[in-house]
């Protein structure tokens, strides 16, 4: 049974749920983040403390502790593993597979990107490339936005991409100063959000403003980015 705690108020203790100090067993040790599969294995391996710290919405993993002796065995055991050709072959398989299912999604998130942009077909061209600058965004692997989340459909996943990028480049949300009060914030993006939608509606009728439209002006200064 897995016993989750956050971090104490010294490097050897953790608290407990209830808000109780606890001493580390002697012989422990933290193992870190970042290995998976030795994390998974130390785990299953028998008694340990996972220890995870909230910061915001979003719980962050502190390590492992274990006793010290059981994780350098399961270390000594995945060296060993890791060292062999047939190792090296599923890891390239493994690599290869991760690769091809990415390509395929950031494919369908823009083709869902520039369903739900919809501008009239006088825009096409724009339409193309932003969806492309929204996918180019939204996709990467790790990059923590909400096109990489499983829990709301890609449709959802594509309408609020859209409403972030725009919110990011086509308004001056990033210079604001907003007032640290509860709900400023999330008030000041729902406003920005109906402002984005609203632009997005005018090219949608195909009434779009000139050359000055904050749109245009990002997807142009995104073209002439060096690399782009």
């Amino acid at each position: 049974m897995t016993t989750t705690f956050s971090p104490g108020t010294t490097p050897n203790t953790v608290r407990s749920a209830s808000g109780q100090i606890l001493t580390v067993p002697t012989g422990w040790v933290l193992l870190p983040p970042g290995d998976a599969a030795l994390t998974r294995r130390v785990k299953a391996a028998g008694d340990h403390w996972v220890v995870q710290e909230k910061k915001g919405r979003k719980v962050f993993s502190k390590g492992v502790w274990a006793p010290a002796a059981t994780i350098d065995r399961i270390r000594d055991e995945l060296e060993s593993e890791r060292s062999t050709e047939g190792f090296a072959r599923r890891r390239e398989a493994d690599a290869r597979r991760r690769e091809q299912a990415q390509a395929e999604y950031v494919e369908d998130f823009y083709g869902t990107v520039l369903a739900f942009i919809a501008f009239h077909q006088n825009y096409s061209d724009l339409a193309h490339r932003m969806a492309r600058a929204v996918t180019d965004h939204a996709t990467p692997v790790g990059s923590g936005t909400v096109a990489r989340t499983r829990r709301i459909p890609v449709e959802q996943r594509a309408e609020a991409a859209v409403i972030a990028w725009m919110r990011h480049q086509t308004t001056s949300y990033d210079g604001m100063k907003i007032p640290r009060v509860k709900g400023e914030r999330r008030e000041v993006r729902r406003m920005l959000a109906q402002r984005s939608k609203a632009l997005l509606g005018q090219y949608r009728r195909g009434v779009a403003g000139g050359d000055d439209c904050p749109l245009r002006t990002a997807l142009e200064t995104r073209v002439r980015r060096p690399g782009q």
